[in-house]
Parts: C-alpha cells; structure tokens; sequence
C-alpha cells in the first residue's frame, strides 16, 4: 500500500499576519498509528501527523482555532479526531465519517466530543461515489441535530450531481474549491456550475487547496483567481483552511506558510479577511 508523501516541515513566519481568532478550518491528525491504528482497507497510509504536530504548526502560522477533518485513511474510527478536539480544549472543533452501522448513541457521543458535520467522499481515487441510500439515512440523522455536511467532490460530480445538490436542506460545504482545474478556466462548466450553487443560502465552499487546483504549481497563484471568484460570490460562506498534512497531494508538496501568504490574493481586504478566517468559521462551528 502507498505511503504518502511527508509534509513540508520548514516551517517559517508567514510575511501574512493572520487576525486574531483565525481559523484553519480543514486539517487533519492522522495517528499516531501505534495509538490510533489506520483502517484496514485504507488507499493510502499517510505519515504520522498527531495533535501535537498540528498544534506547533499552528502556532508558527498564527493560527488559533482548527476544525479537525476526518479523513479516509481513519475510515469510520473517529478517535484521533475526538481525542484532538479533546486536547485543544474548545479552540478545535471536528467533522466525522460515519456509516449505516451508527446509531443514536454513537452520534451522540460524536457531537459531545466536539464533532459537528459528517465528511462524505466522492473523489474516484479514495473510493468513488459512496452507496446513496445511506448518504441519505446519514442526512436524515443529522439534519435535526443541526449538523453540517462536507462534500468533497471531484470537479464532474458538481455537474454529475447536480440535482441532488441543489435539494440538500441542511448547512454542506464544497472542500477545496470542487477540486476544479485551474488550467481549465474560470469559465470551466465544474466552476460555473459551482459559483451557481453558491447562490444558495445553505451552500459553503472551502477556499482551501490550491496545490491541487493550481496546474502551474507552486506558489499555486493561479488558484487565487478561481478562491476570489468563490469569495465575491459568498463572502458569509466561505472559509479557508491548510488542508496540512496534505493527504494524496500529488506533484508539489506545498509549504504551509507560502498557501497562509495566498490568503491577500484570495481577500484583499483586512474585512474580507477576517470574515473568512475568523467570522465565518466562529458562526458554523459555535467558536464563541
């Protein structure tokens, strides 16, 4: 089984200062695996980036609030995530993966360990599109708890999917900008197709990724034009994150500190920028 890349461990002071309160909205902590096993029938094995590892990137970037994304190579064990958001004592909040075999207890234990939205994978190589019927069930559990919903889609599934989209009722963010390519255009259907969506009341999107929107590669500047875009479309709805330890990245290891000095591209004003790293972030995750 493939063993990811290690992420960029020069960290640096970024020339960007953030605001107070800002928030890395889409992280993960995967292991340690010796603690927390990774799932047996997992894509890929990440290297260990525990709590603590986040932490003191946090602390270099000038960041003070997380949500703790959980991802694949977890699979359905949520401990890692519950034992972060645990540790951080109120600045981190969670997204989980759940399946048909929880029930009202488990999720009840999820919400009161911190968790407040459900992570659903699309994208072809963590495994394609997941059995609908019980995305569905999922939907129905968790709507009347006031929970949110992660989607995190290949740029087709904004198109393919588009019925369904428009008529979720519940809070859904898009992760990583629906993983559209820059290469293609701002005027690419995926893009527009997403932008549309955006005019809904209840849809966010994750300015977040741009190593994998980018088709230049570092420092990624030709994401800016398609986060801006996102940003103008829903300013209330939008929220950014490091995506560290940057999971099945590809090509170009992005270093933490250069994606925090994109943020001026994405919101060049210090109101925009406080409303998407820390105004946004506060209202769907409760912060305050």
């Amino acid at each position: 089984m493939e063993t990811t890349a290690a992420p960029d461990m020069n960290w640096r002071k970024p020339a960007f200062t953030m605001p107070a309160n800002a928030c890395d909205a889409h992280c993960h902590v995967f292991g340690p695996g010796a603690v927390f096993p990774y799932a047996p029938d997992r894509s890929y094995t990440p290297h260990d980036a525990p709590k603590e590892m986040l932490n003191a990137l946090h602390e270099s970037l000038g960041i003070s609030r997380a949500v703790i994304v959980q991802a694949s190579c977890h699979g359905t064990d949520n401990r890692a995530t519950i034992d972060a958001i645990q540790w951080s004592k109120g600045r981190w909040s969670g997204v989980a993966i759940v399946d048909e075999t929880f029930a009202d207890k488990d999720y009840r234990e999820l919400h009161d360990g911190g968790i407040r939205g459900v992570r659903f994978n699309f994208v072809k190589h963590l495994g394609g599109i997941p059995d609908m019927n019980v995305f569905q069930r999922v939907l129905d559990t968790i709507t009347p708890m006031g929970w949110h919903l992660v989607l995190h889609l290949d740029a087709q599934n904004i198109l393919e999917f588009h019925d369904m989209l428009h008529g979720l009722k519940l809070p859904f963010i898009i992760d990583h900008m629906g993983r559209v390519k820059a290469a293609a255009g701002l005027e690419q259907p995926p893009f527009q197709a997403l932008l549309e969506l955006m005019k809904q009341e209840n849809a966010w999107v994750k300015v977040c990724g741009s190593e994998r929107v980018s088709s230049m590669g570092p420092p990624f500047t030709d994401s800016a034009p398609f986060a801006a875009a996102l940003i103008n479309a829903a300013p209330d709805r939008t929220l950014w994150g490091t995506d560290f330890p940057h999971p099945n990245v590809g090509k170009h290891m992005p270093n933490d500190a250069a994606l925090v000095e994109l943020i001026p591209l994405f919101a060049p004003t210090p109101e925009m920028q406080k409303r998407l790293l820390v105004d946004n972030p506060e209202r769907l995750y409760d912060f305050a």
